[in-house]
């Protein structure tokens, strides 16, 4: 396995900068984040560390120049929209970017494009699937044609009142994505894996592990620490109980995580992503939150 970062941390860092870090603190990859250049729709999003738009061979060339400059590969590029947004133009204008990000990993070699599959958050898990299955299969085939995997990120995206009730992602838990691969058995189609995620959710993420191993594209080192005040004072339906924290100050344990994803087989990358508002002020504390948690994950890797 290989541990590295996700861009989204450092967006005032140009592309060379980031490798330029990551070299720095020895991490051995990083996810760049492929957001169209403009403005964020929330917090993470919107960082550009490779503009997809109009890609072209001397982009390509430039970019793998940087990578064997600062001996740091691209785990897999990085775009998370809601591709099933209620308005078919915001879901054509994600689902655009989402092949041209997919092109272009294919042109750099590296193969492996994260996103969501999104979700109308306004339907239910069910009402959903028929956009699904009439929108991504098409997606995957193109991904199929240029050697791409996609991971899709198992985050509800249910953190604020726009995203409420049911959350801008259909990816949350074992059983829908026992349906998706149903409906798209394709081995190019899986998960970027989060922990974190299914903490909150009460799920077993050493078991989804061990159900799913042959699905994991990538995986992401992110920590939840659950709030049990904040539980008895809003309830499970309620917000901000559980808070996103760096790899060992939440409830993940990382040990069994790490022991499952190699029981699975499980050799590739492993990111850092830092969401962790205590962390978040300046540019020099998200420096210092991705050294903490290298320096507190290494061990695990040794496993």
């Amino acid at each position: 396995m290989q541990l590295g970062f996700v861009t989204a941390i450092v967006p005032e860092f140009t592309l060379e900068e980031v490798f330029a870090y990551a070299a720095e603190q020895k991490f051995g990859c990083v996810e760049v984040m492929c957001w169209p250049a403009g403005k964020a729709e929330r917090r993470y999003a919107g960082v550009t560390h490779i503009d997809v738009t109009n890609f072209t061979s001397a982009d390509v060339e430039r970019i793998k120049a940087l990578s064997k400059k600062y001996g740091v590969a691209i785990s897999g590029l990085g775009y998370y929209p809601n591709p099933l947004a209620a308005d078919a133009d915001e879901r054509n204008t994600y689902f655009e970017h989402i092949k041209k990000v997919i092109a272009a990993s294919a042109l750099l070699g590296v193969n492996v494009m994260n996103t969501f599959v999104g979700r109308d958050p306004a339907k239910s898990i069910e009402d959903n699937w028929p956009l699904f299955e009439q929108l991504w299969p098409p997606i995957i085939e193109f991904a199929e044609s240029q050697g791409v995997r996609v991971g899709i990120e198992n985050c509800p995206m249910l953190f604020s009142l726009d995203e409420w009730p049911g959350g801008k992602n259909l990816a949350i838990s074992p059983d829908v994505w026992r349906r998706m691969f149903t409906r798209i058995p394709s081995k190019n189609f899986g998960l970027n894996f989060d922990p974190s995620h299914l903490i909150w959710q009460h799920i077993d993420y050493v078991r989804a592990i061990h159900e799913f191993g042959d699905r994991l594209v990538h995986v992401h080192a992110k920590d939840t620490k659950i709030d049990h005040d904040m539980i008895y004072q809003r309830g499970i339906t309620g917000f901000k109980w559980h808070i996103p924290k760096l790899p060992g100050l939440g409830d993940v344990q990382w040990g069994p995580y790490f022991s499952a994803l190699k029981d699975v087989g499980y050799d590739g990358p492993v990111c850092i992503e830092v969401e962790d508002r205590a962390y978040e002020a300046t540019l020099d504390l998200r420096k210092r939150a991705l050294t903490q948690s290298k320096r507190y994950l290494e061990p695990f890797m040794a496993l």
